[in-house]
């Protein structure tokens, strides 16, 4: 069966989610195509935290692109809830870093200067007053930095609620079918899957750690890879915590609930999707030395996603050198959530607007050869 869209996205992720929005919201007929359900893959195991001054701090790159999409968030938030008619768990009382020694409390530092030059508030705080602020932190801390304008955002309500929004909008989704091959036609380009063809005039590939297995004729395989991130979902005892907590070890979101969600590991192990012992333990431990309450926690769930990677930490967004029509938005490793809406207004604008941002330059899939 051929059937035929003005625009294709291969994933259903957040960031899939996200394009096919910003695409369908300016009139434009997509269909998104995802391997499994939406909202699978890293998406299912993110905490959703904004924080680019604690993920980006020490790439120039990803941290323009990140402080950019976090300055989005507000805004899409409002369109996303109401297009969508759902509320979606959203949250800017900032985040505090904790150091347990004096090399962690330096490179703090460090950050919190680099955050006055670029006019954000990150206040240093003492042992004292870093408790005092979250009576939950152990003895033995050294020191925390409070940065308030960072945040998070429920990951699996931001996607439901884009995918409620796309469909208002009349997107198409099809679920449990992967994509093998895409192809250049005199039309566009042709999408095949495990059992059907899809054309179309433009395709994206938003498809995370999966984007490298999508053959793309005449093309060389993206540099993607998956890095395993297992979270911990616990029932909270203790005084709940009032922002995101981070060490060098974890980091804890509250829940609007009053639960916690501890992450995460970063795992070398390629598609293996399943939760360890050895992951889950070393959580536990590396969250206990900044909140010991953690131990009294009742265990919920624990999830785990499969972060797409790339070689420089970049996310690959741009328009293939190989096939006119196809544009590549992957990549985004442990801040797909974070990066959703400047990826999603990036590629609508190559693609309806064809306005080639500046910030696309850094993020080129041709960085990387003939894609």
């Amino acid at each position: 069966m051929d059937r035929i869209s003005d625009v294709v996205v291969v994933g259903g992720g957040i960031v899939g989610c996200a394009v096919a929005y910003e695409l369908a919201k300016r009139g434009v007929q997509v269909q998104v195509i995802e391997r499994s359900f939406v909202g699978s893959g890293a998406t299912q195991a993110s905490a959703g935290v904004l924080a680019p001054y604690v993920e980006a701090y020490h790439h120039s790159n990803l941290l323009g692109l990140a402080t950019r999409s976090l300055d989005l968030y507000d805004d899409f938030i409002s369109r996303v809830v109401e297009d969508s008619g759902i509320s979606v768990q959203y949250r800017r009382t900032g985040t505090l870093e904790v150091a347990r020694d004096a090399a962690a409390a330096t490179r703090l530092a460090a950050i919190g200067k680099m955050c006055a030059t670029h006019g954000v508030e990150a206040k240093w705080l003492d042992a004292r007053e870093a408790r005092k602020t979250e009576s939950q932190l152990s003895n033995e801390i050294y020191g925390a930095l409070l940065i308030a304008s960072h945040g998070f955002v429920g990951a699996s309500d931001l996607t439901e609620a884009l995918r409620r929004a796309a469909v208002a909008h009349g997107t198409r989704f099809l679920t449990s079918k992967s994509v093998v091959r895409v192809t250049s036609i005199d039309s566009g380009v042709r999408i095949e899957t495990s059992g059907d063809t899809v054309t179309c005039a433009s395709a994206v590939i938003a498809a995370g750690s999966w984007s490298g297995l999508v053959e793309i004729t005449g093309a060389k395989p993206l540099p993607v890879h998956p890095v395993r991130g297992q979270l911990l979902h616990l029932g909270w005892r203790e005084q709940p915590l009032t922002r995101v907590v981070w060490s060098d070890g974890c980091y804890l979101v509250p829940w609007g609930d009053g639960s916690v969600l501890v992450g995460a590991t970063v795992e070398k192990v390629g598609f293996d999707e399943r939760s360890t012992v050895a992951g889950l333990r070393d959580l536990i431990e590396a969250a206990r030395q900044i909140v010991p309450g953690v131990v009294d926690a009742s265990f919920e769930a624990a999830r785990v996603g499969l972060r797409p990677a790339t070689p420089d930490e970049m996310p690959i967004i741009g328009q293939s050198s190989v096939i006119p029509g196809l544009v590549y938005a992957t990549g985004h490793f442990r801040n797909g959530i974070l990066l959703a809406p400047i990826t999603g207004m990036l590629v609508a604008g190559l693609i309806v607007d064809h306005v080639q941002d500046a910030v696309l330059d850094s993020t080129a899939p041709s960085r990387f050869g003939e894609n």
